[in-house]
């Protein structure tokens, strides 16, 4: 009786097979590796993008025991790693998009040296902005008990960690690797920053968790938001052939000095003039002009200028 069950299986098996192998079930999901370079790998670069956070704060992340003695040491031998990881993740994410026709691989391969090359060159501006949030954070928390605290626990800490490596990357054309990143941090964190997002310094998402920040959003200094805002687009102009038109700027503007509260939604192309303050739950689709408050009311908001 086990072998005719067995058989039976088997049968049935190999028509799910014989259907999940016709190509018209495939052919929209199927990624063919080109030239035999295979798919950015998730798990080295969670490592490598790890190994980032351990020398943009010495001391927090993997070997807490450096001093000052040893951190030159311990900075040089893990940006050899990097270097050598994210260079092999960078080539494989111009791999994945390059064409078809290509012979061979020795474009990507150059590109990537190149491009991680110079971004390993902006590591020290990026600890000064990532500096600069921490500050931010512990400014605008009063629970907050030390900027060690908020470096060592807070999510927004984390979330833009990953923004500001996966911005830099983004602005230096790598495909693929930069949304990898910016997902990393939006799965651990509840953070949803797309990393052609540019944001300003000293800048704090307090909570954060559902907080949304589109593609061509661009943020000021000493701007801080609160858990569930929004920064989206409010449409998408389609083509001739009904396509959604891409690369435009669809997203807000977000001056010096605003405060926009929990559950926030500010969508299209709109400014949020410099020193402004969006109450919560407040949906703004017009541009609100510097030194405004707007608060929710009866009709349904009610604007206050500050």
């Amino acid at each position: 009786m086990n072998s005719d069950y067995d058989q039976f299986l088997k049968e049935r098996f190999d028509l799910v097979v014989k259907k999940l192998s016709q190509q018209n079930l495939y052919s929209d999901v199927f990624h063919i590796p080109k030239h035999g370079i295979p798919m950015p790998s998730i798990d080295e670069l969670r490592e490598t993008i790890e190994l980032i956070r351990s020398i943009l704060f010495p001391g927090y992340f993997r070997n807490s025991e450096i001093n000052k003695e040893t951190l030159s040491y311990y900075t040089g031998a893990k940006l050899d790693r990097i270097y050598r990881w994210l260079r092999e993740q960078v080539k494989r994410g111009f791999c994945f998009t390059c064409d078809e026709s290509d012979s061979n691989c020795s474009d990507c391969e150059y590109r990537a040296k190149e491009i991680t090359e110079k971004f390993i060159e902006t590591l020290p501006e990026l600890r000064r902005l990532l500096a600069s949030d921490a500050k931010a954070a512990f400014i605008g928390d009063p629970a907050a008990k030390s900027i060690s605290e908020i470096i060592f626990c807070y999510p927004n800490t984390m979330a833009m960690i990953y923004h500001r490596i996966a911005h830099e990357l983004y602005k230096l054309g790598v495909p693929l690797i930069p949304r990898i990143i910016s997902e990393m941090a939006h799965s651990r964190t509840g953070i949803d920053i797309h990393p052609g997002a540019q944001i300003g310094e000293y800048f704090f998402i307090d909570h954060g968790t559902g907080t949304v920040i589109g593609e061509t959003s661009i943020i000021g200094n000493n701007v801080r938001i609160y858990q569930g805002v929004t920064l989206g687009a409010k449409s998408f102009p389609l083509d001739d052939n009904g396509n959604p038109i891409k690369d435009i700027p669809r997203h807000p503007i977000v001056e010096d000095n605003v405060i926009i509260y929990s559950g926030a939604t500010v969508l299209g192309r709109v400014t949020i003039g410099k020193g402004s303050e969006i109450g919560g739950n407040v949906w703004i689709t017009e541009s609100v002009p510097a030194g405004t408050k707007i608060i929710q009311g009866d009709n349904p908001v009610k604007v206050i200028k500050v």
